[in-house]
């Protein structure tokens, strides 16, 4: 979800994909916030795997363009401008669900963690594959072997070690959620030979996942607004 990270076309239809699903998810979210669906549904195993699924492959891919974008050499001015983007979407995220849901807002949701992870992302940029599987195992696999019940107020809860996580609509604390950014900066180093050399769009589908891609940020920012709002039309009919 990383704006002008990887112009390579696999990329971006994977971005795409992920757009789908995400589509999907946030879809049967408000079809049960409007009674449309039996409560309790999106938190079943298989909604709640689906919604991890589709969180984890945003993060894994902007760890992928990390790498695939500075493999060149870091590019500071590029990077900046990005991740800043990125941060002043999650701000915006944050103001526009405490003001719509005070009770559940996004204090730190899967833009925040875009963001902290690209910038903590840039100390891992000469770390070897097997240093960054390592890394990236160890901080997926800690927060489940280590809880503390002070993490669990909102002020210490996106560190990711709490016994009991706050209410929200969208909460990727850091553990465990860089792990999958830092196994897609390794994937990054395994595929980039393979990704290089694939540079069609393909079809319709395929230019169609592509274009969704590369608009990717601006595309979550409006897409629940629209959801809700069709649905709230819906309702008055």
């Amino acid at each position: 979800m990383t704006p002008h990270a990887s112009r390579l076309p696999s990329v971006d239809i994977a971005r795409g994909v992920a757009l789908i699903g995400m589509v999907v998810f946030h879809f049967t979210f408000d079809l049960e916030m409007f009674g449309h669906l039996a409560p309790g549904t999106i938190t079943n195993p298989y909604w709640s795997g689906f919604a991890r699924l589709v969180a984890g492959s945003f993060v894994f891919l902007a760890g992928l363009s990390l790498i695939l974008a500075h493999s060149d050499g870091f590019r500071a001015r590029a990077f900046w401008r990005g991740t800043g983007l990125v941060a002043l979407a999650a701000l915006a995220v944050t103001v526009a669900t405490y003001i719509a849901m005070p009770h559940m807002f996004v204090f730190f949701g899967i833009l925040h963690i875009i963001a902290l992870s690209r910038v903590l992302g840039l100390a891992f940029l000469r770390v070897p594959v097997w240093g960054l599987v390592t890394c990236g195992a160890l901080v997926w696999a800690l927060p489940y072997l280590l809880q503390f019940e002070a993490f669990n107020a909102r002020a210490l809860a996106w560190i990711g070690f709490a016994e009991t996580l706050p209410l929200s609509m969208d909460l990727e604390p850091i553990f465990p959620w860089f792990g999958p950014f830092l196994l897609g900066m390794a994937a990054a180093h395994l595929l980039r030979p393979w990704l290089g050399r694939w540079r069609s769009e393909g079809g319709a589908m395929g230019r169609a996942l592509a274009f969704a891609g590369r608009h990717s940020l601006p595309i979550y920012l409006v897409h629940q607004p629209l959801l809700i709002g069709a649905m709230w039309v819906f309702a008055q009919l």
